[in-house]
């Protein structure tokens, strides 16, 4: 089934944006599921159902529609009417077992001019293990082909056999650094080493070059690229639209999944402080304890894991009662999380919704037209619009 990207009759600036998809189409739109919400009542609709097992979605400028990984190694165009495009060529091999594949995808900020976008993706290392890298391209203007792909960054050591890779890519305000949320492969003590880049988030340039000011710089005993460290296996990755400070956050074990909001050089803990156990139901070996001294503690904690993934803040016209939310996806329990935040950035109330799809949600984001687009993870898997009821 391929449904069209609607669109809406809408003043001001939410016009300009819709327009942003492209011309409206000339067919009928199917018919779309109402539901409704603390919020007002809502329609979620088909995009396409046409993709297989889909990690990541980006917006395309000019109208041009959107990019979409898929976990196997395909990166595919989707047009403006829902049309699935056949996989793009250059996209570099991928580690697609277990939990590794292609992953993130995100523009660089100069698109329009450079055509390059940024791959996260589990790469085959020696001894059968993987590990994350990270490299760019530039994309055709036909959108067929990924030209002159280049590594820029690669997580080391490699030591995953399929489990915890990340990842996600976030540049700055600026455009200048690119953050990337790594996994520790299953490894949990390597979260804390600082000679070894699991479970860290890193800040590079975007051609790949380490900032001199990142806070282990010039450390014999560290690696130049961590910005934070004491992470798990980050799911999701989003800049707050007004502090513009990197949100990430990250699955737990069996409980226990985090917000956080790394910063230069901190801790934050995993595995010597958790809310989680472990999946057989025993403590963490190395956890002292919910909350250590020298660790920083949890944005924010569920105690019963979601299985979090994806990550967006809402900041469109289209829906303006959900203005500055905090939308992620859940896979374990299947359902998107709407956070509403006070001023200080906490959690003061939380909505579960679409728990009638039985869909494990894998990414979320904001589309120009000001809607929310949702990946299922699933073969098949479906691009979703959710949007207000006409």
């Amino acid at each position: 089934m391929t449904a069209l990207l609607p669109a809406f009759s809408m003043p001001g600036a939410a016009a300009l944006s819709i327009a942003l998809l492209g011309p409206t189409p000339t067919v009928a739109a199917p018919a779309a599921t109402t539901f409704t919400t603390e919020r007002g009542t809502m329609q979620i609709e088909v995009v396409t159902d046409q993709l297989e097992s889909p990690w990541a979605l980006a917006f395309l400028p000019n109208g041009r529609g959107l990019l979409v990984t898929e976990r196997n190694g395909r990166l595919r165009h989707i047009a403006p009417d829902g049309t699935v495009g056949a996989p793009i060529a250059g996209v570099p091999d991928v580690y697609a077992r277990s939990q590794g594949g292609l992953l993130d995808i995100a523009l660089a900020p100069d698109f329009p001019q450079s055509r390059r976008l940024y791959l996260a993706y589990a790469e085959s290392r020696a001894n059968n293990q993987a590990g994350t890298a990270v490299g760019h391209g530039r994309l055709s203007d036909d959108l067929a082909t990924l030209d002159d792909f280049t590594p820029i960054f690669r997580q080391e050591p490699a030591e995953s056999t399929g489990q915890h890779f990340g990842a996600r890519l976030v540049f700055d305000a600026e455009g200048e650094h690119l953050f990337i949320a790594l996994g520790e492969h299953n490894q949990r003590a390597a979260a804390q080493h600082l000679d070894s880049l699991q479970g860290k988030v890193v800040r590079i340039h975007p051609d790949g070059a380490i900032p001199a000011d990142n806070p282990f710089s010039g450390r014999a005993d560290a690696r130049p690229e961590i910005w934070s460290y004491g992470h798990r296996n980050p799911q999701g990755a989003a800049l707050h639209p007004v502090t513009l400070q990197l949100w990430v956050h990250e699955h737990g074990p069996r409980g226990g999944d985090e917000i956080n909001i790394p910063e230069a050089g901190r801790n934050y803990g995993w595995p010597l402080a958790t809310h989680g156990r472990n999946y057989s139901f025993l403590p963490i070996p190395e956890a002292k304890g919910k909350s250590i001294p020298g660790a920083e503690d949890p944005w924010h904690v569920w105690q019963a894991s979601p299985a979090i993934s994806g990550m967006a803040f809402y900041t469109g016209a289209l829906l303006p009662d959900w203005h500055g939310n905090l939308f992620i996806g859940a896979l374990r329990t299947r359902e998107l999380l709407r956070l509403e935040l006070d001023d200080a950035g906490r959690v003061v109330h939380e909505e579960r919704l679409l728990q009638f799809l039985e869909q494990r949600i894998r990414d979320v984001r904001q589309g120009p037209d000001g809607a929310l687009y949702l990946l299922t993870d699933s073969h098949p898997g479906q691009l979703l619009r959710l949007g207000p009821a006409p």
